[in-house]
């Protein structure tokens, strides 16, 4: 009998099946799981009732309302769901996320904080290796050993959690709880500090010793007894097929629709097959929810950008992202643009250099131009909009990002001192870092010339 399981995509997540959780993906197709991108906002008892199993992957700058927290958590402890939420080195407040307090109505909450090791790991103290398994636990059974890549600790703060693997005595933190599990109500909770342990195609990730057997060994225990008798008598209804629906009355053939302007228009072929009036309705629903939840993200899109002609001026310039919404489907500006990560937001492809502070808010917009091919959009600030107080605020930000950048400069000189860092990659990092702090430094140069006035 196959279990559902969604993977929330509407809270910018850093982990998605179709990118880098392939392989998971594909290795729980093939063990009696399906795998679903979760589109709904805002989550609801209602749509969550087809589906055995929530995942959040590291909410990124996107925040879980507080009526979908009350979904999540009535789901979990009427229906017998099961939620696994996985974060990252800096917990929340590196994210900018709140999966803690998602978590703490199940008694855990992630700390702000990176676990490192630098006697037992995967050739990186950010990478280490533990194998601390407090209990016996069908989590942890036949795993050895577990490489915890680029994670933050957790701790227990309500009774019915506890720790099921912990750090190890020689990491920083030590002995503190990684894997916490919970089980409330019908349902069951398991929270992990490192997605990256299920990423694709890197160190210490999905294709690590024994991170397979966890991930099944997870997904399996988040199906309770309650939600197995559930889905055995049918009383649970199971989610339409996203791409393609197969059966012996129905028939969904997807198409491929192209880039068009302005001027063109499209005639979309889809060829569906339906034998029984409910379910067309059903197809139809579905639709029309995904129309209507567009329609409403369009709708503040547009009302934020006539409100703001240097919004406006941005989105002319270059496309926004679809992953820039947050759950209420408003633009989050502070973090426009996420496919120009700047220093304190490059774990994807430096995972040693993953332990950083997040982005002052006073950088957030002007780092957005980060990329152009003058520094006017930087040094240029609107002037007639800002304060003294406003331009002593951005002032403290730059400085604060400056110290954060010659830390990451020490952390280099001595990865590359140690021989953990070739030549040419120091040289690479090493030159990005010092034009980043020669930009800032101009900035804030120009912004003394204005308090003076």
């Amino acid at each position: 009998m196959p279990y559902y399981v969604a993977f929330d995509v509407a809270h910018k997540p850093r982990g998605r099946i179709d990118e880098n959780l392939t392989q998971l993906r594909d290795y729980l197709n093939s063990n009696d799981f399906i795998c679903y991108n979760f589109l709904e906002v805002p989550i609801t008892e209602e749509s969550l009732k087809p589906y055995d199993i929530l995942v959040f992957v590291c909410p990124d700058f996107s925040k879980i309302s507080s009526h979908e927290i009350a979904a999540i958590v009535n789901w979990i402890e009427d229906s017998g769901g099961g939620l696994l939420l996985l974060s990252h080195a800096g917990g929340d407040k590196g994210r900018g996320s709140n999966l803690s307090e998602v978590s703490d109505n199940f008694g855990i909450i992630f700390e702000n904080d990176q676990v490192l090791d630098e006697t037992q790991n995967l050739g990186l103290e950010n990478i280490p290796l533990i194998s601390s398994f407090n209990i016996p636990h069908p989590i942890t059974t036949d795993i050895d050993s577990l490489c915890y890549r680029s994670g933050c600790s957790l701790s227990i703060v309500g009774s019915g959690a506890f720790s099921i693997a912990d750090s190890n005595e020689t990491s920083e933190p030590f002995s503190c709880p990684l894997i916490c599990v919970s089980e409330t109500g019908n349902g069951r909770v398991c929270c992990i500090g490192s997605y990256e342990m299920l990423r694709d195609k890197v160190g210490g990730g999905f294709q690590c010793n024994d991170h397979s057997k966890l991930a099944l060994n997870i997904f399996q225990w988040l199906i309770s007894d309650y939600r197995i008798e559930l889905r055995s008598k049918m009383d649970v209804p199971t989610p339409v097929p996203q791409t393609k629906i197969t059966s012996t009355s129905t028939e969904y053939i997807d198409s491929t629709v192209p880039v068009l302007s302005d001027d063109q228009s499209l005639d979309i072929d889809i060829s569906i097959k339906i034998s029984k009036k409910s379910e067309l309705m059903k197809l139809l629903k579905t639709f029309k929810k995904q129309i209507n939840t567009m329609k409403k993200t369009v709708d503040k899109l547009i009302d934020l950008a006539s409100t703001s002609e240097e919004f406006a001026s941005n989105i002319s310039q270059e496309p926004i992202p679809e992953e820039s919404f947050s759950s209420e489907g408003t633009q989050k500006i502070g973090a426009l643009d996420q496919t120009k990560k700047d220093f304190f937001d490059i774990s994807e492809h430096e995972p040693e250099l993953s332990a950083l502070p997040p982005k002052p808010d006073s950088l957030k917009k002007s780092d957005s131009n980060e990329d152009s091919i003058t520094p006017a959009p930087i040094l240029k600030p609107n002037v007639k909009d800002k304060t003294k107080k406003e331009l002593k605020n951005e002032k403290k930000g730059l400085e604060s990002k400056l110290t954060s950048v010659q830390d990451l400069l020490n952390f280099i000189d001595k990865k590359h001192s140690s021989g953990k860092l070739n030549d040419d990659e120091y040289s690479k990092r090493s030159k990005k870092l010092q034009a980043d702090m020669k930009k800032t430094k101009k900035r804030i140069d120009f912004l003394d010339k204005l308090l003076e006035k």
